[in-house]
């Protein structure tokens, strides 16, 4: 169906614009992108603990984000950081607001030999480990539940085979734009990042 008013997609948090192609998330009132899937989002419970702290022992956790400036295809830039000042983040020129957030993850992992909990405010991201969301598309041949190519299979099967060959990366939301200082952090860096690319694409500007 197509939206009738704006809003904000329940799973990528990016705006809904009246005319977009959307979903129920599974909420009552909750609406997603199509492109963000058909799986079930997970709800998640009110009074959550402190973002991190159910970490294992001895794991680092890593706050992650992305940003697309115009969702889809406009320029973007993906984020991790343990603390202020240990971080990367990278710009891109032509995405989507779930291939930052995929790639800010995965970039992530692959920072960090060793346990590793990434922290994200994507539940796209969380579900495909929390909810095995990945075994599905691995058992019908990388199908998603609505029997369609899975989007962005191009990051996901390899951050995927990385997370299942570790075995030490767990995974948790937090919800966005709540007030967590790392949260916002990564937030800013993904944001940097993505303008970084708006610039490079538009190149010097002549006085």
């Amino acid at each position: 169906m197509r939206a009738q008013y704006s809003g904000r997609c329940g799973v990528c948090s990016q705006s809904i614009s009246p005319g977009e192609e959307i979903v129920s998330g599974g909420e009552a009132s909750r609406w997603i992108h199509q492109g963000c899937g058909t799986e079930a989002t997970l709800k998640m419970p009110s009074g959550a603990p402190s973002p991190g702290s159910a970490a294992p022992d001895r794991a680092t956790v890593v706050f992650t984000d992305g940003s697309c400036l115009v969702n889809p295809g406009g320029p973007g830039g993906w984020a991790w950081a343990v603390d202020t000042r240990r971080h990367d983040s990278g710009p891109d020129p032509s995405t989507t607001n779930q291939r930052m957030e995929i790639r800010a993850a995965y970039e992530a992992v692959k920072a960090h030999p060793g346990p590793v909990h990434v922290v994200s405010d994507s539940q796209y991201v969380v579900n495909c480990f929390a909810q095995s969301w990945w075994r599905g598309w691995h058992s019908r041949g990388w199908l998603n539940s609505a029997k369609k190519p899975v989007a962005n299979r191009d990051l996901w099967e390899p951050f995927i085979a990385l997370v299942l060959e570790r075995g030490d990366v767990t995974f948790e939301w937090v919800k966005g734009h709540a007030g967590h200082d790392m949260n916002e952090f990564v937030d800013q860096l993904a944001g940097a990042a993505a303008h970084r690319a708006q610039a490079a694409a538009t190149g010097p500007q002549l006085l």
